[in-house]
């Protein structure tokens, strides 16, 4: 088993090869663009991980990966058309540095760079790929739509709330690792349950981003803290708030929604506030510690060695703990 940046290091390394130097260039470029833009790789890593962990190599794990991270960075360059974000990793988004149509045309095109990675594969593996793969783009899908949704709605309920998270984030993180199995020639039990450990922990990486847009260092978060709440986005501790404030915390949040008057820092501050007064800061940091222990007790199942389940319970907890 090697460490996350020696996965890291020969994944870069296979991408900068994957660069798609074609015509129209006006097509290309973009997908270059994104797939240079940086970013953790967690995902590949997650893949490349896995392989080896079911005692396969991260060579023949190479593509699965990369197909991964060119699903995950298309969908960017869709979230970003969506949202009309001119920042992506600090740098400008696709739509913005090009145009919109180059955004949806180059995005497109990379959903189906991801399909065609697979065919390297024997007709056994590329079958049990397709099919994973196909499932969670879909779902993928589902969860952007359920958080477009959630702009307009006022009764979003927790419930709801996590299966988006789960739809939108979390299912990509579990197939990254299911491919890793999927090409080591794992069990299908072991497949299906290295899927639920990446799931549950895609859920607690989602909450704890959550956490960190509010709190934390905005020199080491990479982004705007605050931009949830400036966003008036729906997030965990929003709906916790709600849950559990009294009634003039729950006003308050309310009011501070919808008050214009206010500056951004100020609304940021007072929004925090209630979060920790309410109990909603801790309630979400107690799940982000749920989720995470949800895939330490699927650990327990999977037929792998004492040390290589050390070794993922030591990354989950890495990403529990994580302040970026």
């Amino acid at each position: 088993m090697q460490n996350i940046e020696t996965y890291q290091k020969s994944f870069l390394s296979y991408l900068e090869d994957f660069v798609v130097n074609k015509k129209p260039k006006n097509l290309y470029e973009p997908i270059n663009y994104i797939l240079k833009l940086g970013g953790k790789r967690l995902r590949p890593v997650l893949t490349l991980m896995t392989s080896e962990i079911f005692n396969g190599s991260t060579s023949a794990a190479m593509d699965a990966a990369l197909s991964v991270e060119v699903f995950h960075n298309f969908s960017l360059i869709h979230d970003d058309i969506m949202d009309d974000a001119p920042l992506r990793r600090g740098k400008a988004t696709v739509h913005e540095k090009w145009d919109l149509n180059t955004g949806i045309l180059s995005g497109d095109a990379m959903l189906i760079l991801a399909y065609q990675l697979f065919e390297n594969y024997e007709p056994k593996i590329f079958q049990a790929l397709a099919k994973l793969f196909s499932k969670t783009a879909l779902e993928v899908c589902e969860g952007q739509q359920y958080d477009i949704d959630f702009e307009t709605r006022n009764d979003v309920t927790i419930p709801e709330y996590l299966k988006m998270i789960e739809y939108k984030t979390a299912v990509l993180v579990g197939a990254a690792m299911k491919m890793g199995a999927i090409v080591a020639e794992a069990s299908e039990e072991d497949q299906n349950l290295i899927y639920d450990f990446g799931r549950y922990l895609g859920v607690a990486f989602q909450l704890q981003d959550d956490y960190l847009d509010a709190f934390g260092n905005p020199e080491t978060f990479g982004k705007q803290v605050g931009g949830d709440i400036l966003e008036n986005k729906k997030t965990y501790l929003y709906l916790k708030t709600l849950e559990l404030g009294n009634n003039a915390e729950k006003t308050s949040l309310l009011d501070l929604m919808i008050n214009k008057a206010l500056t951004d820092d100020e609304k940021v501050e007072k929004v925090k506030a209630l979060f920790n007064a309410s109990g909603a800061a801790d309630a979400t940091q107690l799940a982000v510690k749920d989720y995470t222990q949800k895939a330490f007790n699927v650990l327990d199942k999977i037929n792998i060695s004492e040390d290589k389940k050390q070794m993922l319970q030591l990354f989950g907890e890495q990403l529990m703990n994580r302040r970026v």
